[in-house]
């Protein structure tokens, strides 16, 4: 198979973490007969720096000639406290999706039984839990309208959606249901907001559509309650954008560390694939963040965009086998972890291709 991929470090360990996931698929294409070709582009504050742009059309550009898009992280320390800045690196990450129709994000929440200690919830409440968030990723309050008013005391964010948004991404959650333990739980704040009663309603409406699948719905709130108390019983999450970024960051403890995750954004043409830490700049240059959620979303990158079942299973296979062997990135390291097997980035990238 021929395909070209196309790397956007972006910000902070985003640039550490993309080099070793790029590794990892070079052993694939090596291991397996495909050929994969490669291109860079700027994203997030390195575009500023450079461009001006957070997403400059260059990038653009490549990304939408791409077969599939490996992305690190946007972000950097300059822009938290300056909430006047009207130029943000984040901007280019919410440009990208809107430009290349990415309304789905998938984060998958497994767990390797060697890290169940590394989570601050009991061993016996997690084992076994294995949960699909479907997150949409273009409307809610990042995309509605907002303004200062009353001489800026004032502020105001528009939660929105419209049918056709909550429609496309249901029926991709759907689907996955269909693969998996077809249950489904939709979450949303139908209650109190209008918006969330417009997405039960089209929810519930799909759902016809898919009679197998055990479809629940549950208010924001009370879904982050259950997926601490029990992850087990969930199986395929479907939530809106703001929901959807909060409690997927809340599931990221169940997995012990954010390092560990990997997450796609795909829509109807070119994917986008990325760990869902962010930059990281407090350990950025140091050589120790944890490669493995990259290495992960380079796994789902094979098996989403290109169909490589198997081969997106032998990255997953070498990960865990790193993991039984003891080897550990210091974010996933404990009290009892031997010093010498607390890994460094590279470290860490050269015990998963040998495993390769």
């Amino acid at each position: 198979m021929k395909k070209h991929i196309l790397i956007v470090p972006g910000d902070g360990i985003g640039q550490e973490v993309t080099t070793v996931g790029k590794q990892v698929l070079d052993r694939i294409a090596e291991k397996f007969g495909h050929e994969f070709t490669y291109d860079e582009a700027l994203i997030g504050h390195v575009a500023i720096e450079a461009t001006g742009d957070p997403l400059p059309e260059e990038t653009l550009t490549k990304m939408r000639a791409s077969d599939a898009i490996l992305f690190g992280a946007v972000g950097h320390p300059k822009y938290d406290n300056d909430p006047s800045a009207k130029v943000r690196p984040e901007q280019g990450l919410l440009k990208m999706r809107k430009e290349l129709g990415l309304y789905a994000n998938l984060r998958p929440i497994k767990l390797f039984d060697e890290l169940l200690e590394a989570s601050s919830i009991k061993p016996e409440i997690l084992r076994g839990a294995d949960i699909l968030f479907f997150r949409e990723l273009t409307g809610d309050v990042y995309f509605g309208k907002r303004e200062r008013i009353d001489d800026g005391n004032t502020a105001y964010d528009t939660m929105i959606y419209s049918k056709y948004e909550v429609e496309r991404i249901a029926r991709k959650a759907f689907d996955a249901a269909m693969t998996r333990g077809k249950k489904l739980m939709s979450v949303d704040k139908a209650n109190v907001l209008e918006s969330s009663r417009l997405w039960r309603e089209v929810v519930q409406a799909v759902a016809k559509e898919y009679p197998e699948v055990e479809v629940s719905h549950q208010f924001v709130d009370s879904a982050a309650m259950l997926l601490i108390k029990n992850p087990r019983n969930f199986d395929v999450v479907v939530t809106g954008n703001l929901f959807g970024d909060i409690l997927t960051d809340e599931a990221s403890q169940i997995a012990g560390s954010m390092g560990m995750l990997a997450s796609a954004s795909i829509g109807d043409s070119t994917g986008v694939y990325e760990p869902i830490h962010g930059s990281a700049h407090d350990i950025t240059g140091k050589g120790v963040a944890n490669p493995l959620a990259s290495v992960l979303s380079a796994a789902l990158l094979l098996d989403i965009s290109f169909g490589l079942k198997e081969e997106s299973e032998a990255i997953i296979a070498a990960v865990d086998a790193v993991l039984k062997a003891g080897f550990r990135t210091r974010d996933i390291a404990n009290s009892e972890t031997p010093a010498d097997k607390i890994l460094g980035t590279d470290a860490m990238g050269a015990e998963l291709l040998k495993r390769l």
